[in-house]
């Protein structure tokens, strides 16, 4: 549900394996699907994988697991979307930027709910055809079926493990894409030019120690190798733009709010101050402005 590049990649590695996957995304993805299938322009292989497509949100009627991969701005409106189509046993796995859509689904679905930190770079290169970067591992939390869910996700390709602290991994990649979003959407470079920059090591820190502030405050044990989880991202996907860099690119309103906007709100409710987190809210915020007057 929401077959954008995070979407297309794992629906795309589970519709390689041979599993049944539906694409749920807008018309020209749809079309292109139909047509000559899902291409995908991976690290390790290039392919046309057959896979459903539709626009409507009822496709995923009969599903065991949905993939819950719409930004996190229309997460209660996808939601919505789907309630009245899912099956009672339906697994749906929330694989979103942010921190708390596991709480913003439950508040809608009745079916079991399992939040997943999602390690992908991708992006789609036109309609019907995603190109992945680099990595593409996931972090899921436990339920009672995420023995399942684990052995049909890696033997699709996608390595995926168990977290008893899946909150705190939640926050790590929050600050992951705190770090890197604004900075890459403003200056639309990947993340391997963009740390090459000058002063931009000392902005990420400052970043990473305001969200940082915020967890703790909050209770939440992030890893402590934070930083050089941080600096690893460069090193690992140096040909990546973030997706608020591909939101702007394509006009589309980001998920800016939930990225830094929602340190500094959390901030401004626990008394931390986050004014970097601020600046660079108010800055991408500007950037959407802009565009939406120029339509």
């Amino acid at each position: 549900m929401g077959a954008g590049a995070v979407g297309c990649y794992y629906g795309g590695m589970l519709a390689r394996a041979g599993h049944s996957v539906m694409l749920i995304g807008r018309p020209r993805l749809v079309e292109a699907v139909r047509r000559n299938g899902l291409f995908m322009d991976t690290q390790t292989f290039r392919a046309h994988v057959p896979t459903e497509a539709s626009t409507e949100t009822g496709a995923v009627r009969g599903a065991k697991i949905v993939l819950f991969s719409v930004k996190s701005t229309d997460t209660e409106s996808a939601a919505a979307g789907i309630a009245p189509h899912l099956e009672p046993d339906a697994l749906v796995l929330s694989l979103q930027n942010g921190v708390d859509n596991l709480e913003r689904l439950q508040a809608v679905l009745r079916q079991e709910v399992v939040p997943a930190v999602v390690y992908v770079a991708a992006e789609m290169a036109g309609p019907g055809h995603v190109k992945h970067h680099g990595r593409g591992e996931l972090v899921i939390g436990p339920s009672g079926t995420s023995d399942e869910l684990v052995a049909l996700l890696t033997g699709a390709g996608v390595p995926t493990q168990i977290s008893d602290n899946v909150t705190g991994a939640l926050w790590a990649k929050l600050i992951l894409n705190c770090a890197y979003n604004a900075l890459s959407a403003i200056t639309q470079l990947p993340y391997g030019r963009l740390v090459q920059g000058e002063g931009v090591e000392a902005v990420m820190r400052d970043v990473v120690q305001e969200c940082s502030a915020v967890a703790r405050a909050r209770d939440v044990t992030v890893p402590a190798d934070i930083w050089d989880a941080v600096q690893g991202i460069a090193r690992t996907m140096p040909t990546q733009s973030s997706s608020t860099a591909q939101d702007l690119a394509r006009g589309k309103r980001t998920e800016i709010d939930h990225l830094n906007g929602y340190i500094v709100r959390k901030g401004e409710a626990l008394g931390i101050a986050a004014p970097v987190n601020r600046v660079l809210h108010a800055l991408v915020k500007l950037l959407e402005d802009r565009q939406a007057s120029s339509r």
